[in-house]
């Protein structure tokens, strides 16, 4: 039995009537102060006077180039990981599969506080060094880029993976050993058969992991502290400490334009034809 377009849309309406009004309406209440002066009229006053200070420029652009970098690594880390297990007997693709989407049934927090085990003064990382004599003082791993960065990419590569393994599943089996045969080399392979038969799967993974890398609290918090600052973390000072709700909607209204801005790049990278 189907539905004519007049009852889809009756009942769609109720739904769509709850988020209109429990989410659409406050977050556009909450941004159109970003677009207002003190007068309460137009205005970009909020984004200039935003970007005029050089520590919210040194968030922004760490915010971009991490975002980036975790999005880039996971492609790279997924690809791989994705082709390993389509390629897999059955039986042990689920179990592998199984072991992939693990750490996303686990809280954020719990696992962002277990790097604080593995890279703190005294944890695992730091005790290998120091036996070894590598070093002999413990590093300093923790509150810095590179600890957000390992953070994030444990957070989100999951979801890159499950993306791409997607994907890969709908490749016919004899594509690859066909183009091998044929004298394809691997880097061949991948630019011209695997890369172009997935490509929906990395706007999906890529979207996911770019906008989770930018959007993340919890792990920017821990291991970056206030040393490591991002947009996030930003917002929450600019809301909880400093009560500046015209600079904390500006850093929304950015966040937002480079989630939408990214998910627009990867569908136009992906359109293109080769």
């Amino acid at each position: 039995m189907f539905l004519n377009r007049s009852e889809g849309l009756a009942l769609a309406l109720p739904a769509a009537l709850f988020t209109f009004l429990v989410f659409l309406v406050p977050v556009g209440i909450l941004l159109s102060v970003a677009f207002q002066n003190e007068d309460g009229a137009l205005s970009l006053r909020g984004y200039l006077d935003f970007f005029a200070q050089p520590l919210n420029r040194a968030v922004f652009l760490r915010t971009l180039k991490l975002g980036v970098l975790v999005a880039l690594t996971s492609a790279v880390i997924g690809y791989l990981a994705a082709f390993c297990i389509v390629n897999l007997p059955p039986a042990s693709r689920g179990r592998i599969f199984g072991l992939v989407v693990l750490p996303l049934m686990i809280s954020p927090v719990a696992r962002t506080y277990a790097w604080i085990v593995i890279l703190g003064r005294t944890g695992i990382v730091n005790d290998v060094v120091v036996g070894l004599g590598l070093s002999d003082t413990p590093l300093r791993l923790l509150f810095t880029e590179t600890a957000v960065f390992i953070g994030l990419l444990q957070l989100f590569l999951p979801l890159m993976i499950i993306s791409l393994v997607s994907s890969m599943e709908n490749i016919p089996k004899d594509v690859v050993p066909a183009a091998r045969v044929l004298g394809a080399s691997w880097l061949q392979v991948f630019v011209r058969i695997i890369l172009p038969l997935t490509k929906e799967g990395l706007v999906i993974g890529g979207t996911l992991v770019f906008t989770g890398a930018l959007t993340a609290y919890i792990t920017p918090a821990i291991l970056g502290g206030s040393k490591v600052l991002m947009l996030e973390t930003l917002l929450y000072q600019k809301v909880n400490v400093s009560n500046d709700f015209v600079s904390a909607s500006v850093i929304a209204m950015i966040l937002i334009v480079m989630c939408f801005s990214a998910n627009l790049a990867l569908k136009r990278v992906a359109s293109v034809r080769r």
